[in-house]
Protein backbone atom coordinates (compact mmCIF):
# COMPACT_ATOMS: atom_id res chain seq x y z
CA UNK A 1 0.00 0.00 0.00
CA UNK A 2 1.32 3.44 -0.87
CA UNK A 3 1.25 6.24 1.13
CA UNK A 4 1.37 9.99 0.24
CA UNK A 5 2.39 11.79 3.29
CA UNK A 6 1.84 14.95 1.81
CA UNK A 7 -1.59 14.47 2.21
CA UNK A 8 -3.86 14.35 5.48
CA UNK A 9 -3.74 10.65 6.74
CA UNK A 10 -7.73 9.58 5.74
CA UNK A 11 -6.80 10.97 2.35
CA UNK A 12 -2.85 9.19 2.17
CA UNK A 13 -4.14 6.03 0.22
CA UNK A 14 -5.94 5.28 -3.40
CA UNK A 15 -8.08 3.12 -1.54
CA UNK A 16 -8.90 5.61 1.40
CA UNK A 17 -9.58 7.72 -1.39
CA UNK A 18 -12.19 5.93 -2.94
CA UNK A 19 -13.91 5.23 0.40
CA UNK A 20 -14.37 8.66 1.20
CA UNK A 21 -15.60 9.26 -2.87
CA UNK A 22 -18.22 6.36 -2.20
CA UNK A 23 -19.32 7.63 1.18
CA UNK A 24 -20.09 11.11 0.05
CA UNK A 25 -22.11 8.98 -2.79
CA UNK A 26 -23.99 7.00 -0.08
CA UNK A 27 -24.79 10.56 2.00
CA UNK A 28 -26.73 11.59 -1.77
CA UNK A 29 -28.83 7.98 -1.03
CA UNK A 30 -29.39 9.52 2.69
CA UNK A 31 -30.36 12.92 1.50
CA UNK A 32 -33.06 11.34 -0.63
CA UNK A 33 -34.49 9.41 2.02
CA UNK A 34 -34.73 12.41 4.35
CA UNK A 35 -35.86 14.58 1.68
CA UNK A 36 -38.60 11.92 1.48
CA UNK A 37 -39.52 11.44 4.93
CA UNK A 38 -39.79 15.79 5.12
CA UNK A 39 -42.04 15.65 2.21
CA UNK A 40 -44.32 13.17 4.27
CA UNK A 41 -44.46 15.21 7.01
CA UNK A 42 -44.85 18.37 5.22
CA UNK A 43 -47.86 17.14 3.42
CA UNK A 44 -49.41 15.19 6.85
CA UNK A 45 -48.68 18.36 8.90
CA UNK A 46 -52.06 19.56 8.88
CA UNK A 47 -54.06 15.99 9.02
CA UNK A 48 -54.23 15.72 12.91
CA UNK A 49 -57.78 14.40 12.87
CA UNK A 50 -58.72 14.37 16.98
CA UNK A 51 -55.20 14.48 18.07
CA UNK A 52 -53.14 17.14 19.33
CA UNK A 53 -51.66 19.82 17.25
CA UNK A 54 -47.83 20.47 16.77
CA UNK A 55 -48.56 23.58 18.33
CA UNK A 56 -49.80 21.73 21.24
CA UNK A 57 -47.42 19.44 21.72
CA UNK A 58 -44.06 20.93 21.24
CA UNK A 59 -42.16 22.54 23.69
CA UNK A 60 -39.00 24.72 23.13
CA UNK A 61 -37.00 23.27 26.01
CA UNK A 62 -36.06 19.94 25.34
CA UNK A 63 -36.04 20.96 21.43
CA UNK A 64 -33.51 23.98 22.38
CA UNK A 65 -31.63 21.10 24.73
CA UNK A 66 -31.28 18.62 21.83
CA UNK A 67 -30.28 20.95 19.61
CA UNK A 68 -27.43 22.46 22.05
CA UNK A 69 -26.01 18.98 22.35
CA UNK A 70 -25.95 18.08 18.68
CA UNK A 71 -24.90 21.24 17.57
CA UNK A 72 -22.09 20.75 19.91
CA UNK A 73 -21.16 17.56 19.47
CA UNK A 74 -20.79 18.65 15.73
CA UNK A 75 -18.14 21.30 16.96
CA UNK A 76 -16.03 18.77 18.82
CA UNK A 77 -16.01 16.24 16.21
CA UNK A 78 -15.02 18.79 14.44
CA UNK A 79 -12.22 19.25 17.14
CA UNK A 80 -11.48 15.54 16.70
CA UNK A 81 -10.11 15.62 13.20
CA UNK A 82 -8.06 18.19 13.92
CA UNK A 83 -6.42 16.27 16.47
CA UNK A 84 -6.11 13.24 14.60
CA UNK A 85 -4.37 15.33 11.75
CA UNK A 86 -1.80 16.56 13.98
CA UNK A 87 -1.09 13.24 15.33
CA UNK A 88 -2.35 13.40 19.09
CA UNK A 89 -4.05 9.93 19.50
CA UNK A 90 -5.41 11.14 23.18
CA UNK A 91 -6.60 14.46 22.43
CA UNK A 92 -8.77 12.75 19.59
CA UNK A 93 -10.34 10.01 21.35
CA UNK A 94 -11.06 12.63 24.18
CA UNK A 95 -12.90 14.69 21.44
CA UNK A 96 -14.60 11.69 19.76
CA UNK A 97 -15.59 10.33 23.02
CA UNK A 98 -17.33 13.99 24.34
CA UNK A 99 -19.33 13.72 20.51
CA UNK A 100 -20.83 10.51 21.71
CA UNK A 101 -21.54 11.78 25.42
CA UNK A 102 -23.31 14.21 23.81
CA UNK A 103 -25.12 12.49 21.31
CA UNK A 104 -26.17 10.41 24.19
CA UNK A 105 -27.90 13.04 25.39
CA UNK A 106 -29.55 14.22 22.48
CA UNK A 107 -30.87 10.38 22.28
CA UNK A 108 -31.87 10.61 26.06
CA UNK A 109 -33.69 13.94 25.50
CA UNK A 110 -35.68 12.79 22.44
CA UNK A 111 -36.81 9.08 23.76
CA UNK A 112 -37.91 10.97 27.03
CA UNK A 113 -39.63 13.77 24.55
CA UNK A 114 -41.40 10.69 22.78
CA UNK A 115 -42.38 9.18 26.07
CA UNK A 116 -44.07 12.71 26.96
CA UNK A 117 -45.74 12.23 23.49
CA UNK A 118 -47.11 8.92 24.40
CA UNK A 119 -48.35 9.99 28.00
CA UNK A 120 -50.09 12.90 26.41
CA UNK A 121 -52.16 10.50 23.56
CA UNK A 122 -50.09 11.13 20.81
CA UNK A 123 -48.88 8.11 19.19
CA UNK A 124 -48.41 6.71 15.50
CA UNK A 125 -51.75 5.86 15.55
CA UNK A 126 -53.25 8.59 16.92
CA UNK A 127 -53.09 10.80 13.91
CA UNK A 128 -51.47 10.90 10.25
CA UNK A 129 -49.72 13.96 11.50
CA UNK A 130 -47.88 11.86 14.43
CA UNK A 131 -47.14 9.60 12.03
CA UNK A 132 -45.13 11.46 10.10
CA UNK A 133 -43.39 13.14 12.61
CA UNK A 134 -42.68 9.68 14.86
CA UNK A 135 -40.97 8.48 11.34
CA UNK A 136 -38.96 11.67 10.31
CA UNK A 137 -37.85 11.94 14.01
CA UNK A 138 -37.06 7.98 14.56
CA UNK A 139 -35.31 7.73 11.54
CA UNK A 140 -33.49 10.24 12.73
CA UNK A 141 -33.22 9.04 16.17
CA UNK A 142 -32.34 5.57 14.50
CA UNK A 143 -29.26 7.62 12.58
CA UNK A 144 -27.75 8.85 15.82
CA UNK A 145 -28.07 5.29 17.66
CA UNK A 146 -25.85 3.92 15.18
CA UNK A 147 -23.76 6.34 14.90
CA UNK A 148 -23.24 5.94 18.55
CA UNK A 149 -22.27 2.64 18.27
CA UNK A 150 -20.52 3.52 15.11
CA UNK A 151 -18.49 5.86 17.02
CA UNK A 152 -17.40 3.45 19.84
CA UNK A 153 -16.20 0.36 17.66
CA UNK A 154 -13.82 3.50 15.96
CA UNK A 155 -12.22 4.41 19.53
CA UNK A 156 -11.90 1.04 20.27
CA UNK A 157 -9.75 0.60 16.73
CA UNK A 158 -8.22 3.88 17.19
CA UNK A 159 -7.20 3.03 21.08
CA UNK A 160 -5.59 -0.99 19.83
CA UNK A 161 -4.39 0.33 16.67
CA UNK A 162 -3.76 3.97 16.55
CA UNK A 163 -3.87 6.63 14.32
CA UNK A 164 -3.36 4.69 10.92
CA UNK A 165 -4.09 5.66 7.74
CA UNK A 166 -6.91 2.64 8.01
CA UNK A 167 -8.07 4.29 11.08
CA UNK A 168 -7.76 7.40 9.85
CA UNK A 169 -10.07 7.38 6.94
CA UNK A 170 -12.51 5.91 9.14
CA UNK A 171 -12.55 8.46 11.66
CA UNK A 172 -12.80 10.85 9.44
CA UNK A 173 -16.07 8.98 7.50
CA UNK A 174 -17.41 8.79 10.60
CA UNK A 175 -17.14 12.61 10.97
CA UNK A 176 -18.93 13.36 7.82
CA UNK A 177 -21.73 11.05 9.00
CA UNK A 178 -22.28 12.81 12.38
CA UNK A 179 -22.07 15.75 10.40
CA UNK A 180 -24.78 15.12 8.29
CA UNK A 181 -26.99 14.49 11.22
CA UNK A 182 -26.17 17.67 12.28
CA UNK A 183 -27.42 19.40 9.09
CA UNK A 184 -30.68 16.64 9.16
CA UNK A 185 -31.20 18.30 12.49
CA UNK A 186 -30.76 21.98 11.60
CA UNK A 187 -33.99 21.56 9.12
CA UNK A 188 -35.89 19.28 11.84
CA UNK A 189 -35.71 22.16 14.26
CA UNK A 190 -36.28 25.03 11.80
CA UNK A 191 -38.99 23.19 9.97
CA UNK A 192 -40.99 21.26 11.97
CA UNK A 193 -40.63 22.23 15.53
CA UNK A 194 -40.25 26.37 15.28
CA UNK A 195 -42.80 26.32 12.00
CA UNK A 196 -45.35 23.77 14.54
CA UNK A 197 -44.85 26.06 17.61
CA UNK A 198 -46.02 29.12 15.49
Amino acid sequence: MKIDHSLPLEYSTEENKLKILGFWIFLGAEIVLFSTLFAVYFTLQGNFADGPSASQIFELTPVMIETILLLTSSFTIGLGIHAMRIGSKKAMMTFFGITLLLGLGFLGVEITEFVTYVHEGATMQTSAFLSGLFTLLGTHGAHVTFGLLWGGAILYQVKKRGLTPETANKSFIFSLYWHFLDVVWIFIFSFVYLKGMM
